[in-house]
């Protein structure tokens, strides 16, 4: 479909029988990967843990019709490449410019921002990215690898259950770093290097509010509080009417009570979110979930790591910087490397 042609004919056929590659990851990374390697007539299957593909391109859908974006709120664009894929995807509707009030916050007191980004979102929802980039490719979901082993030539992948998920020739990790080191056990070196990346935890609340919250801000980086961002999500294009916002707890406070009950964080963190606003602001319902890796800090030096000889590798925004613009490139580096690899043996 339009809107993934930037990727599809990206890299060039190589010639002679190619190598079956497994990704294990339905994020961006991951699906970029797949949908490039399957341009060039590469056999590519795709394992996600997730009811659907995306990762933290995350979208929940409540009952009353409305959604709330819990995982990436937003992404920029300063690659060509990355570009001139966001530019295909608003061409086909499925993303847009975010023009809401963004600003920083701290006790009541309201800064604009002074920066003139441009923001994009995914339309209806930040999923909807992942869908677009999924079609057409083999993702099979709710399903998680545990383990990757030799066999022969190639690479026998399990799944925690024992199921066996056959066999591939390359397989790519792109969970992650934390989860991707024992999915590179057979190539020590990289193990060594996911291990040395450190990710932080992240809570993330979505509130529904009775009445509109009176602050001149649409997206907020709070300042001196529990809280890291907060953002009204009916602000976005494409999103249903409605007081529904989401709340990210800061590092700090996510690493300090990551083991908590998502009912003991989600209250805490509404009323963080008052103290921030300074009015008196109470949610009607509020639901908080745990993103254990939420943000590379800091990320590793290099776009995806790739041992050309086990077939073994990974790529994420843990690699190529902690933005959704990070992802996707993490994904191209290591599509490039991958035929490389074929076309230099």
């Amino acid at each position: 479909m339009p809107a993934s042609r930037v990727l599809d004919d990206l890299l060039p056929r190589p010639g002679g029988p190619l190598p079956r590659v497994a990704v294990i990851g339905a994020g961006v990374s991951g699906l970029v990967l797949a949908r490039m390697l399957t341009g060039a007539g590469f056999p590519v299957r795709v394992l996600d843990k997730g009811r659907g593909p995306g990762g933290r391109l995350s979208t929940r859908l409540h009952a009353d019709g409305g959604t709330f974006d819990h995982g990436a709120q937003y992404f920029t664009a300063r690659d060509p490449l990355f570009q001139a894929q966001v530019n295909a995807w608003r061409e086909v509707g499925v993303a847009a410019e975010w023009r809401g009030r963004i600003g920083t916050l701290e006790r009541g007191a309201v800064t604009p921002s002074s920066k003139e980004s441009v923001r994009y979102v995914g339309v209806p929802g930040m999923n909807t990215l992942a869908t677009v980039l999924a079609e057409g490719l083999g993702v099979r979901t709710g399903v998680r690898v545990e383990r990757v082993a030799r066999d022969g030539k190639a690479w026998r992948l399990t799944s925690d259950s024992g199921e066996d998920l056959g066999l591939a020739d390359v397989v790519v990790a792109a969970v992650p770093a934390p989860q991707a080191v024992a999915l590179l056990e057979g190539a020590p070196t990289l193990a060594a290097r996911a291990r040395e990346a450190r990710l932080t935890p992240c809570w993330a609340v979505m509130a529904r509010f009775a009445a509109p919250v009176a602050l001149a801000l649409d997206g907020a980086f709070v300042k001196d509080s529990p809280l890291s961002w907060a953002a009204r999500e009916a602000s976005k294009p494409g999103r249903a009417s409605g007081e529904r916002w989401v709340l990210h707890g800061s590092p700090e406070y996510s690493a300090a009570h990551l083991e908590e009950t998502p009912e003991q964080v989600a209250p805490k963190l509404v009323e963080a979110f008052a103290r921030a606003v300074g009015t008196d602001v109470r949610a009607v319902e509020a639901v908080a979930h745990r993103w254990r890796f939420a943000m590379p800090s800091p990320p590793l030096d290099t776009p995806a790591l790739y041992d050309a000889d086990t077939g073994l590798g990974a790529c994420g925004d843990w690699c190529a910087g902690p933005r959704v613009e990070g992802a996707f490139l993490s994904g191209v580096a290591l599509a490039r490397q991958v035929v490389a690899g074929v076309a230099g043996g």
